[in-house]
């Protein structure tokens, strides 16, 4: 019988890929930006980083110790922009900005 994989686990494969990875990230902070929920962005950057680096690396990377990015990872506050730019840039992608769909976007 096949063992079924927990939720975890199965972010963890997926994740792994970059592509993935991104399209994760991207579809965390579309809902933080439908719904303000900043632990769930949060939590998002936390499992991409997980499945990818790990804390210690991405610490490094972004020039931090690992306490301080775990803390900024786990907090219920947003963390400033430059701190939020700084992280994603040590995981590779960036923040963009991209005008809203609309319907009368022609006008």
């Amino acid at each position: 019988m096949r063992k079924l994989e927990t939720l975890h686990e199965f972010l963890m494969k997926g994740l792994a890929n970059r592509e993935e990875a991104i399209d994760y990230l991207k579809l965390t902070f579309e809902e933080f930006q439908d719904d303000g929920d900043i632990l769930f962005f949060l939590k998002g950057i936390k499992t991409v980083v997980d499945a990818q680096i790990g804390v210690t690396e991405l610490a490094k990377r972004a020039h931090m110790s690992p306490d301080v990015l775990q803390k900024i990872l786990s907090s219920d506050k947003a963390p400033h922009l430059d701190t939020l730019g700084t992280i994603l840039k040590a995981l590779g992608c960036r923040l963009s900005i991209e005008p809203l769909a609309s319907e009368n976007s022609g006008s």
